[in-house]
Parts: C-alpha cells; structure tokens; sequence
C-alpha cells in the first residue's frame, strides 16, 4: 500500500501511518479495559446476600444472581417485616405499607403543590429537602441505574396562608402511593398546614431505598399513611453559653431534628458564664460578657437560624434565663449581686454565682430592651423566662436588698424571699408583654417558686407553663397537675443528656450521672407521669447543658437518643424500647448518612443479623 500511495505521488510518512494504527489499537485496548473495569466495579458493588422476613426478623442467605426468584435487599426486608417498617418514628393512625417495591429513576421525581399561598416557599424549601434526602439513601462513590418508574409528589396543602407556630397548630398528614400507569407513580401528601405536608415529605423519603442486590432505587408502593403527634412540644434544649457553639452545629442539629419530627429548639442563649446574644438596644452586654468578639451571636446570625428552623418545622425559641445565671456582662450595670462571689459552693450550685437585683428600678429597662431584641429577631409565639436555681442567699448578701424587704415588712426568710422573688417576676411579665406586644404564653423552670403547695399565690396557671426538671417521680408533678398547670418534661433522670461524665468540678463524676442509654430515654413516657391529667402534659425536651460540650462533641451528646425522645413525644407508644430497636438501629444509620456524627449504638452485624444482640 505504501509503493502505491508513493507512485500516485501522495507523500505519505510510513512512520506517521505506523505511529497512527498504533494510537488505533492503544485506544481500543484501554476503551475494552475501561468496560472491563467498569463492569468489575459494578459487580463489586453487587451484594452477595440477600435477606428474607422469618417470625419477624430479617435472615442474611447468599444471594444466587442466576435464580430467578425474587430476593430482598436488607432494607427492604425490614421494611417489610414488621407493621411500622423503617418508619420514624412510628405513625400514631393508619399505616398500609403494601406488598410490593418499585424501581424508580433518580432522575425523574419530581415535586408539585396543589394550593398557593404564603406557605409556598416554605414547601419549596422542603420539596428540595425531601430530594436532597431521597439521594442520601445511595452510598457514596455509587451510581443507581437510571431506569424505572418517574415518580410524581402531590403536596396538597388545605390552609397554604398558615406559617405560623402555636401550641394548637395542626401537624397531621396523610400520604397515599400507588402506581398510575406501568412507568408512574403517584404520592399525594395531604395536610391541614406547611408543617403536616412537611412531616409527610420526611415520612415519604423513608419509604424509598437503594437495593443493594439491582443497583437500584426503589419505592414501596401502595401505601396508605395518617399520621399526626400525641404531644404539641417536642424539643432539644441547648445551652450555647457556657460553651460557644458555631451557626453550622446549630442548623445539622436543625437537620437532625427535622428528620424525626421534633419541632421545638429551646436555645439557651445567656448565662452567668457568657452573655453572647448581641442586643442592639444594650451591645454593650454582649461586648463585655462574650468569651471574645468571634463568639457571638448577631441579629443576622439568629435570624438565619430562625429561618432555617421554620423551613424544618421546628420553632427557635429563646430563653432569657433570670433573675439567677446572670453575671458576665453585667459588670459596671450596678444591677447583679454576689457575682464572682466566693467560696462560690455556699451561694450557687457552679461558678461563677450572679443574680440580678431586683429592687432597682432601671433593671426592668435593660430587661425590656433584652426581651424587645429577642422579639425582633426570633418573633416566637411562646417564651422562656428561665427561673432557675435563684439563691436567697446571694440576695441576702446585698444591704440594698435587706434594706428594701424591710421597709416592705418582710422579714429575711425563705418564704419572704420568695415574695422578693415574685416581685422581680410579676415585673419581668408585664416587661416581656409590652416587648412582645402580645400576652404570649411563658415558661418557668420547676424551682422554690413554682412549688405546688403555693405556687397559685404567685403564678396564674393561664400564663404560665412549667417545665419541669426534677426526676420523674417527683411528687411536684402530681401536685402541679392537679393544680391545673400544663408541664413539659425535661426530668433530669431521663432527657439530661450531659449526664454520666467526669466532674468539672473537683473529682469523680458529674452531678446527674450514670450515663442515660437510648433504651431509658425511649421509655420516659409523660403519659405514665401524669396518669389521668396527660392532656395538660404539652411534650417533653432532651436538654444539653454544655459545661462539658462544644461543637465537638454536639452531635455524639444528642444523637441518637434524641431520636429515641422523638419516637416517645410523637407517638407515645404502648410498647418499650426493645420493640423498637431494630428501627432505633436504621435510624441511626440515617442520621449518619446526613453527615451527624452519631453516637454508635451496637455493631453494624447485630444490624444485618437480627435477633443475635438481645
């Protein structure tokens, strides 16, 4: 050929035609071991095993690619081996889960609402957020075959214009799947308001799963769903004062608490250790009580959060915790006794020790303008007003104080203390009303104040609501209750999850330990508390005091026990925690799928071997 192409006159290069066929035959060899690679890749990605439902539990076989019978995945099987499935937490009305799976595209869900109204973006936000949770489900570094059904989500919002929190809002949900057409299916979420639709989104993502064994998403179909919580108030309480915590260990937290429905963060925000809320009307609070200028919380900051939590469903609500746990930038204010006062143990329960003082006039200014700020920013439709471990001995320190009592003809004893005490509060209320412009329903903390035998001389059970933090055996509980007062659960045995560390003070271990496991957090039930007055019990709260916990350690203190509560508080089931352990496990491996690095509960084999680890 070279002879032929010279004597037409071509000046053709043997070489470059060598060199030429050559690079023909390198790209043909590398295109072949790239699909070689390829489909080795693929198959190593192919579970060997498969999993069958047997007397309620999921049992591991090897999986034969050749049979032509059909084989579950793992998650799968759980889903279908037991009335609730996967589901988190269980739904408290009907639940139909179906018979059947089907594949579905990755690439084709896609989200659509019925109604229009001031709500919209917030579904928007949550339709994303339903996606972002569908393609959490594939392991990293996997890419799902891009066939089956398209997947079509109906969001049927019946009050589109309500976006507003209250203890009566309506958050139940409905949700019906079913196949239209052999390469459809249709999931119509039904809800009376934005935060019912929402839930309903985070229940639906849980019905779609990767099967491991086809490389594939599926969905289970033919499901029918209602669903609302027992309880208003699901919360996590976290203390960012005595140790800072950054905006983005805030919003995973939010993300985390999203997932299992809870709807309330409980942000304790000052404390006699560090004052970081920047008020804009008193800067000068935060200026000087903040651990440094990095570790502050702006208004810009706050609102961000606030946005973030509403778009989850979940209410920022602040605490302003007074008149005790009080100090860090209150110096040179003239308005705090026996701050930094010591030996500190005689006064307070932890240093440093502070309280406001409550017969100075202009204290009740600088509260307004604090309560006004958090008015502005977080705009919540109820408030904590802290009420914690007052000290009459520290008030009893001040001249000023003694001096004040008895020109009131007090005498210097508990029980006048607690006059003092209902002084200071009863001008706080009327301060925080005329900041919020509304009669807002307010919280206190169980205290010597809020003691059954005489806490109607001072709180008036239609204003007030009380969370209590003592054990959950606590004769206060019964006594409250029975005085008409509406509670919510916080019992320290329980849901104090800084419990079971060493002490920062002196030796050993921390005041509330042992430890608490997920098992007793599952089994605290308001309901077996409060017997025959549950209906004034409006939910419960886990509650992180940070003495011994930062950013660091944030996810691991919380979670998952804290999805063990939010199991209680929605559905207040009959059952214990060994009923939903198997759930408790892949709810868990959800959370770390969305990058909350969990505390780990058991080893991953009890996971795929049920029925071994009891």
């Amino acid at each position: 050929m070279l002879v032929s192409l010279w004597r037409r006159g071509n000046l053709v290069d043997a070489y470059s035609i060598n060199m030429w066929l050559h690079h023909i035959y390198v790209y043909v060899v590398c295109l072949l071991l790239i699909i070689l690679q390829c489909a080795s890749t693929a198959d190593d990605h192919v579970s060997p095993w498969r999993w069958s439902c047997d007397d309620g539990k999921c049992v591991k076989t090897e999986h034969d690619p050749r049979s032509k019978e059909s084989a579950l995945c793992l998650e799968a099987c759980k889903m279908f081996c037991n009335d609730n499935g996967l589901l988190w937490p269980k739904p408290t009305g009907q639940v139909e889960l179906g018979n059947f799976l089907s594949k579905v595209n990755i690439n084709n869900i896609r989200v659509e609402m019925d109604k229009r109204g001031k709500s919209d973006d917030l579904l928007d936000v949550a339709g994303k957020r339903f996606q972002k949770l569908v393609n959490l489900n594939i392991p990293s570094g996997i890419t799902p075959k891009a066939s089956g059904k398209s997947v079509i989500v109906y969001l049927v919002n019946e009050n589109p214009d309500v976006r507003e929190f209250s203890l009566t809002m309506d958050e139940s949900y409905s949700i019906r799947v079913g196949a239209v057409s052999s390469d459809k299916i249709n999931a119509t979420i039904t809800g009376k308001t934005f935060f019912g639709i929402r839930h309903g989104l985070e229940t639906l993502s849980q019905l779609i799963l990767f099967d491991d064994i086809r490389n594939h998403l599926v969905m289970v179909r033919d499901v029918v769903i209602t669903d609302k919580p027992v309880y208003p108030y699901r919360g996590v309480l976290l203390d960012t004062a005595r140790n800072y915590f950054t905006i983005d260990s805030i919003k995973r937290t939010l993300d985390a608490m999203s997932l299992v429905k809870l709807n309330t963060f409980h942000w304790h925000i000052t404390d006699s250790q560090s004052f970081p809320f920047m008020s804009k009307r008193r800067p000068n609070l935060s200026k000087y009580g903040a651990y440094s200028p990095a570790k502050i919380y702006t208004s810009e900051m706050i609102a961000d959060v606030v946005r973030y939590g509403l778009e989850r469903g979940i209410r920022v609500m602040p605490e302003f915790d007074a008149p005790a746990h009080v100090g860090e930038g209150w110096q040179g204010t003239g308005l705090t006794v026996c701050f930094k006062e010591e030996p500190w143990a005689s006064i307070c329960v932890e240093p440093p020790c502070g309280q406001l003082n409550p017969v100075k006039e202009e204290l009740y200014d600088v509260l307004k303008d604090i309560y006004s700020d958090m008015a502005d920013i977080f705009n919540p439709d109820i408030f904590h007003m802290g009420g914690d471990e007052v000290s009459e001995k520290c008030w009893n320190t001040s001249q000023e104080i003694q001096q004040f009592m008895i020109q009131n003809r007090w005498d210097l004893d508990k029980k006048s203390f607690l006059k003092l005490w209902n002084y200071f509060q009863t001008k706080a209320q009327d301060r925080a009303y005329q900041a919020f412009g509304k009669r807002l329903p307010l919280i206190l903390w169980t205290s010597t104040l809020t003691d059954y035998t005489h806490i109607d001389n001072f709180l008036n059970k239609d204003d007030y609501i009380i969370q209590v933090w003592t054990t959950g055996a606590d004769p206060q509980i019964k006594g409250l209750l029975e005085k008409g007062y509406r509670l919510i659960m916080s019992n320290y045995d329980a849901l104090y999850f800084d419990c079971g560390y060493g002490a920062w003070v002196g030796t050993g271990n921390n005041w509330c330990s042992p430890y608490i496991g997920w098992q007793k957090v599952y089994d605290n039930s308001p309901k077996q508390m409060a017997q025959t007055y549950s209906d004034q019990i409006l939910g419960g709260e886990a509650a992180l005091w940070s003495e011994q916990s930062d950013s660091s350690t944030l996810d691991s203190r919380l979670w998952p026990r804290a999805a063990a509560m939010a199991e209680r508080l929605w559905a207040e089931p009959d059952t214990n925690w060994a009923s939903a352990e198997k759930r408790m496990l892949h709810v868990r491996e959800r959370l770390v799928r969305m990058g909350i690095q969990t505390e780990s509960l058991e080893p991953e084999w009890c996971y795929q071997n049920e029925g071994y680890c009891y």
